[in-house]
């Protein structure tokens, strides 16, 4: 991989890639549809189970009694709703993947692209680490979904999965398409570390990685971010659920067009997970759908955020940056809506943990109702989906320069809604007769999903 870095410009776009003789060769071979074809088993194998482990999950925490009571004014649904669809969730993923593994076993059961690297996957056709990651993930949510977990331990269990897929290298060439660069621009020479060349230094006779180090680093932030911002954005029935099936099918066209000009190792793997995770948002849509009869849950959530972190950074592997930048605009909702909120509270001297009732799918609530507010949200999230994917066909430079423009709207909204929530505090404390430091905090206007909801 980091040879193929040396030898190519990394921040270039894929058009320029499709204009060589053996890229068009391939082109007239394959098509994005056989690919997907020859994938589509694993989509139906999550479609399915989570379709159909759903209602048993249902059932199974009613029996329990691990159900939201709509006892707060401000939650939507009116009658006991289950959690534990974020274990639907999970099984419907891990089906697929094992799915994926086995379908390598039985000759004929599946049809995979032929690639060099694809001829040598077996078992490893989904790293385990990525697995492992999601167990934890998923089992972290739903503690705190059925008894209640500190948020230090939600957070530890999230960087043990960012760790576990450092260690198996998932992501880590993120760093590299920026910091190979920089190094040539700078005259840094490259050094080799267990075999592989990089970026680095010796220390005490041993070699410090610093594309690894750094990748790891980033690897964490995006777990961290990734996983809240999708719990932040579910507050409206079918909304998560929805908007990652919507990225992730936007993820998946760059996926198939990866595989049709580049023999990546994580060709495979990028369009197994991204076929998975929009089977099982499918597979649950009609269970939670307003109005839901049972919920995500921190399970969920978080689950579906990092699983679509876990998507993006792959994209990465290919070791131009630029296609996670484009990823993260597909996913823009859930990254725009924490961004705002982090802005809005800070402004306005509120911790992070403080409710409000400024998130983006609270304001459109308020004019369109429940299902209003969601198919809005559908039809922007796909206009970032396919802004993300037009951006990724471009060249380095214009990615960056959408994200800046994305970026500074951000900033200039949050200004917006901090100072329109600043004056509406100072107004409600004079007719209360009390100071702006004295009044309490709004209450959310739609915590639908329990604790996890009310802290949003």
């Amino acid at each position: 991989m980091r040879n193929m870095l040396q030898d190519s410009d990394i921040m270039s776009g894929l058009l320029p890639d499709l204009a060589s003789p053996d890229a068009e060769a391939v082109v007239q071979e394959i098509t994005r549809t056989s690919i997907f074809q020859g994938y589509v088993g694993v989509f139906i194998v999550a479609f399915v189970v989570t379709l159909f482990a759903t209602p048993i999950m249902r059932r199974l925490a009613v029996a329990n009694k691990i159900v939201d009571m709509p006892t707060d004014p401000r939650k939507v649904h009116k009658q006991p709703t289950a959690y534990l669809g974020g274990v639907a969730v999970y099984l419907g993923l891990m089906a697929a993947m094992v799915f994926a593994i086995v379908a390598t076993q039985i000759p004929g059961m599946i049809d995979y692209h032929e690639t060099e690297h694809n001829l040598r996957i077996s078992s490893h056709i989904m790293p385990f680490s990525i697995m492992i990651g999601m167990t934890v993930i998923m089992l972290v949510g739903l503690f705190d979904d059925i008894i209640g977990i500190s948020p230090r331990l939600k957070i530890s269990g999230q960087l043990f999965a960012a760790a576990a897929l450092a260690l198996d290298s998932v992501g880590i060439q993120v760093a590299a398409g920026l910091i190979f660069p920089a190094a040539k621009a700078l005259g840094i020479d490259p050094i080799i570390i267990s075999g592989q060349e990089t970026i680095g230094f010796a220390v005490f006779g041993y070699g410090f990685d610093i594309i690894y180090w750094t990748g790891a680093a980033v690897i964490a932030v995006f777990v961290l971010g990734g996983c809240n911002a999708a719990n932040l954005i579910d507050g409206l029935d079918g909304l998560l659920s929805g908007t990652t099936a919507i990225a992730a099918a936007g993820i998946l066209i760059i996926a198939l067009t990866l595989a049709l000009i580049d023999d990546g190792a994580r060709d495979t793997q990028r369009i197994i997970l991204a076929l998975a995770i929009l089977g099982v948002c499918v597979g649950f849509l009609p269970h939670n759908f307003n109005p839901a009869n049972i919920f995500l849950g921190d399970s969920g959530s978080l689950l579906l955020g990092y699983s679509m972190v876990v998507l993006i950074l792959m994209l990465g592997d290919t070791g131009k940056t630029h296609l996670v930048v484009a990823g993260l605009v597909i996913y823009a909702i859930p990254i725009i809506d924490t961004a705002l909120a982090i802005i809005r509270r800070k402004m306005a001297g509120k911790k992070m943990s403080d409710a409000d009732s400024n998130h983006l799918h609270h304001m459109l609530k308020r004019s369109l109702g429940v299902k209003g507010a969601v198919f809005t949200l559908y039809g922007i999230g796909s206009a970032f989906a396919l802004l993300g994917i037009a951006a990724s066909f471009g060249r380095a430079r214009l990615v960056y320069a959408l994200i800046l423009v994305l970026a500074s709207f951000i900033g200039v909204t949050a200004i917006k809604i901090a100072r329109r929530g600043i004056i509406e505090a100072e107004v409600a404390g004079k007719i209360n007769g009390t100071t702006t430091t004295d009044s309490p905090a709004k209450p959310s206007g739609d915590t639908k999903g329990g604790k996890s909801a009310a802290a949003k």
